[in-house]
């Protein structure tokens, strides 16, 4: 894996001079000073999991340094006492030697030129990278908020609703060093939205005229010739700032996503949230709300052909008020695909689940992910299969049977893909279309294997066992041959906080589970390769 990215300056400046708006201890003080008010029960609870919560948001950026293609990063060596990165300044970080599929495996301290770091965000502003100054500021933010995630929690009965199945993923992202990062959230706005601190949100509605809107699929909320819009709390407080003009709305539970509630007894609504949760700003195209339906009946006729392995749940309606500031989508919930004793759960929350599971289970559910995945991209469709996305049916003895996928925004379509099969393409157009060979398998393998399947395992030697076993039946396509054999693509989440010039995704090359060792060593000493 080179240690330049093409295209960007690699006469980069490092250590520079980053004078942050707070100090990581300012701004867990700060966050303590609003918990004493607004819950003053939990701030014993959130300082004692402080130390927990930096570790884990250390251990995610030492992944990324380790792993990614950082252009700062001329060298990398390992022994056995650990790795050693070389940076352009000739200065030296030193961490232990790094699982890049780990979640279990903590990482309390990494020293920068004799000096020791045990938060993530002091180590951040201590390089002195360009951008690493507001990166440095959400690392602190994420670890004071993991701190308080964990802080909130108590033992409960076994989830039974799929919403009370997301809201045991605590932790959030299993790789991204923002995995709690939520800048512009006060901590009541955390204790009162947040999925993690089982809330109820209400959800109100904004009324607009029926002529300006766009709507797709059939909009159930309308009233006297207008369409009423439902609004995240957080939305229009903070972005449309009139609560005024806010009707009644609906009690919801907050799924994994945040900006995504399950109204019960009815369907999962996507809001609008312009908020930066972990990578990016999330909001709701108008294009994509225009298109909703066509993906929809696209995905729908797609599964179709995978002999009822995979559910879609289909968007029932989308509206915008042809701002990305106030839209929505209707979807299904997940639950109508369960049949009679069967659960559906999101594939994230396993990692959350107290009850163990075999390698055995391990190994039948990626046997189905892999098929599932690796049948969709043979016809033409790339899935964004991470944890969150993706949900698996268990029987009612907990065996893996069947997938279901939600939110597909980000899913990529090849019509040379399709039309080698006789597909039809649907009638789209911008990013989710492509005929890149690599955009594709990076899209799925990215997701799925180096995401979903490496943080359900939670090691390299757990997903080296789980995948050799998978593999043995599955048809020996191209696609399958090059995740056999090739480097494994995982987002450069770390990489990609750091280009804020850079839109879109950047792509790390991981040790293949199936070719390396099970530490997840390499056999190579090349430049800028993780040993």
């Amino acid at each position: 894996m080179s240690g330049v990215v093409p295209g960007r300056d690699e006469s980069l400046t490092l250590g520079a001079p980053v004078h942050p708006a707070r100090t990581p201890a300012e701004t867990e003080t700060a966050l303590a000073a609003e918990l004493r008010t607004v819950r003053p029960a939990l701030v014993s609870p959130y300082t004692a999991e402080l130390p927990g919560a930096r570790a884990a948001v250390l251990s995610r950026l030492w992944r990324g340094l380790a792993h990614e293609p950082l252009p700062w990063v001329t060298r990398r060596a390992g022994d056995l006492d650990g790795l050693v990165l070389l940076l352009a300044d000739g200065r030296r970080l030193r961490g232990p030697r790094p699982d890049p599929y780990a979640t279990a495996v903590t990482v309390t301290q990494v020293e920068l030129d004799g000096v020791v770091y045990d938060h993530p965000a002091a180590l951040m502003t201590a390089l002195g990278l360009p951008h690493g100054g507001p990166f440095a500021a959400e690392l602190a933010h994420s670890a004071a908020s993991l701190a308080l995630s964990r802080a909130n929690q108590h033992p409960s009965e076994d989830p039974c609703a799929l919403w009370e199945w997301e809201q045991r993923v605590v932790d959030g992202h299993p790789f991204h060093p923002n995995c709690r990062s939520r800048p512009g959230f006060s901590v009541a706005e955390q204790l009162a939205y947040a999925p993690e601190h089982r809330p109820v949100v209400e959800l109100r509605t904004v009324a607009v005229r029926e002529d300006d809107c766009r709507v797709t699929g059939e909009w159930p909320y309308r009233e006297a010739g207008r369409v009423l819009i439902p609004v995240h709390p957080w939305q229009a407080r903070h972005v449309l700032k009139d609560e005024k003009t806010l009707g009644d709305g609906m009690a919801a539970h907050p799924l994994m996503s945040l900006r995504t509630l399950a109204v019960p007894g009815g369907p999962h609504l996507k809001t609008a949230l312009s908020a930066r949760l972990t990578s990016s700003v999330r909001d709701i195209s108008v294009y994509s709300i225009t298109s909703a339906a066509t993906v929809s009946a696209f995905m729908e006729s797609m599964a179709g052909r995978l002999d009822g392995l995979l559910h879609i749940t289909r968007t029932l309606g989308a509206v915008t008020a042809n701002t990305p500031d106030l839209a929505a989508v209707s979807r299904e919930s997940p639950d109508v695909y369960a049949r009679t004793g069967e659960q559906v759960v999101p594939v994230a929350s396993l990692a959350a689940d107290v009850r163990p599971r075999s390698a055995d289970w391990l190994a039948q559910f990626s046997r189905l992910a892999l098929t599932v995945g690796l049948r969709l991209l043979d016809l033409g469709v790339a899935l964004e299969a991470h944890g969150q996305n993706l949900l698996v049916v268990l029987s009612p003895a907990g065996a893996p049977v069947r997938l279901v996928y939600r939110d597909l925004a980000d899913i990529r379509i090849s019509p040379a893909r399709l039309a080698r099969h006789g597909i039809p393409a649907p009638d789209l157009t911008g990013r989710i279309v492509t005929d890149d060979e690599s955009v594709l398998r990076s899209k799925l393998f990215g997701s799925l294997v180096a995401g979903t399947l490496a943080a359900t395992a939670g090691s390299a030697s757990a997903l080296r066992e789980a995948l050799s076993a998978a593999v043995r039946d599955l048809p020996r396509t191209p696609d399958l041959t090059a995740l056999l054999e090739e480097p494994l693509p995982a987002k450069a989440l770390t990489l990609m906080r750091l280009s804020p010039e850079r839109p879109g995704d950047i792509w790390a090359r991981l040790p293949n589970p199936l070719a390396d060792p099970p530490s997840g060593r390499s056999t190579g000493r090349s430049s800028g390769q993780p040993f």
